[in-house]
């Protein structure tokens, strides 16, 4: 396991900058395009993991721009959508929760609909071993403590439940932090945890059989403008040890500078996003006919590792 995530189980990352800045970021218009793309992508490949969920938690759910998708592909589920940044929550109850003759139509076409709740994506308000699926689209890596976050679904989940998620890898913005180095700019850089970290994690949560996978999606520019203006869409900087920004212009025209210096062959800059993917089933535990819990000795020995 990396040095990022063995060292402690919480990264430099200031949660309340995390929401300050996704509360700036409205609806999230300016990244669609790419939480969309992400969103879809997983749904293809839920194409070819055999599974009906009725209950379905949709981890950081942000403006719910993911939830007709889930929806669509599973109808008769009832899902219920998790964020820590109120503005999100208030938008998803005002667009997707039906009122009145709205949601006893819904409730007479069988469909079980959607619900919210303002929470942590590591406390969240269900009960335990009460969903069948837990869901979470490029919501991961905001999180300072990952270890809690996948502990808390496996807690959720229900024996033989379905875990998924996608999250930005160590890949992501690394022209940016090429910029930030060659500019000689003093300041935390977003920190991001390679997909083999979160497998072992997935591993000592009680999960089995982890599946990951990453690609590198490349975006092209004409301009710094716009790269830069993906770049805060995207989520922006919350590392907790990042510059106060009271620096003058001096820094930011070298960084622009740096940017520029990027520039590839065909004149394009340039801006990678590593994506990882994973899903992992829980681990069923067992009873025999006395009551005693039969826990598989290879989790016995992960635990005493």
């Amino acid at each position: 396991m990396s040095q990022l995530i063995h060292s402690a189980s919480r990264l430099p990352i200031n949660m309340t900058h995390v929401r300050q800045q996704f509360a700036r970021r409205g609806r999230l218009e300016d990244a669609r395009f790419f939480y969309d793309e992400i969103a879809t992508r997983m749904i293809d490949r839920l194409g070819y993991i055999k599974v009906a969920p009725e209950r379905i938690v949709d981890a950081g759910c942000g403006p719910g721009n993911a939830l007709y998708l889930l929806a669509a592909r599973y109808p008769q589920a009832s899902i219920i959508g998790v964020d820590h940044c109120a503005p999100f929550i208030e938008h998803c109850q005002s667009q997707y929760v039906p009122k009145g003759l709205k949601s006893i139509v819904q409730k007479l076409k069988g469909r079980q609909g959607f619900s919210f709740a303002l929470a942590d994506m590591a406390a969240m308000p269900m009960a335990a071993e009460s969903v069948d699926m837990v869901w979470s689209n490029l919501a991961l890596h905001w999180h300072q403590q990952p270890h809690d976050v996948i502990r808390e679904w496996r807690r959720v989940l229900s024996n033989s439940g379905l875990a998924m998620f996608s999250c930005l890898g160590p890949g992501t913005f690394r022209e940016v932090r090429s910029a930030v180095a060659a500019a000689d700019i003093r300041t935390q850089t977003m920190q991001f945890v390679d997909m083999h970290d979160f497998g072992d994690i997935l591993l000592e949560n009680g999960f089995m059989d982890p599946v990951m996978d990453q690609e590198v999606i490349t975006l092209t520019y004409r301009t710094v403008d716009a790269l830069l203006k993906d770049v805060r869409g995207l989520g922006g900087n919350p590392s907790e040890a990042r510059g106060d920004g009271l620096k003058g212009r001096a820094w930011y025209r070298r960084f622009r500078e740096a940017l520029e210096a990027g520039r590839a062959e065909d004149g394009l800059l340039r801006l990678s996003l590593e994506v990882a993917y994973g899903h992992a089933w829980c681990k069923p535990v067992r009873q025999n006919a006395a009551g005693e819990t039969l826990v598989p000795v290879s989790a016995i020995k992960r635990a005493v590792r």
